[in-house]
């Protein structure tokens, strides 16, 4: 079993991230709560793309003049560049999230879940 831990890290970090993530979604009632478990959800997923894209005694995806290209283990670039291009979306939603959270703590004044739907229960 610590074999198997020491081995497979980033599989069982992106587990323990992917739950703790996903019970802050659902069991908190605070919206920023709730935002921080949306952002921990998706670390854990660009951890699972980069754990995959990870080759034993891989290179960079760089052709080398006095090698035959076949001969050359090298690690994919694609998981990558969709990794980066993710962190990029997650940044972008987490800003909007932010500022509707700032819009709805203006309006209302609480960021309790339960609060915001007994308040919009009474309009």
């Amino acid at each position: 079993m610590i074999e198997f831990l020491s081995n497979y890290y980033t599989y069982v970090l992106m587990v323990v991230l992917l739950g703790i993530g996903l019970y802050m979604v659902i069991a908190s009632e605070n919206l920023v709560k709730k935002l921080i478990g949306v952002n921990l959800f998706q670390t854990a997923i660009f951890l699972f793309f980069i754990s995959m894209a990870y080759i034993e005694g891989g290179s960079a995806p760089i052709v080398p003049h006095e090698g035959v290209p076949g001969e050359v283990m090298v690690a994919s670039p694609l998981p990558q560049v969709i990794v980066l291009t993710a962190i990029v979306v997650g940044i972008a939603l987490t800003a909007v999230g932010l500022a509707l959270i700032i819009r709805i703590y203006a309006e209302y004044g609480t960021l309790r879940e339960d609060t915001l739907r007994e308040v919009r229960a009474d309009e």
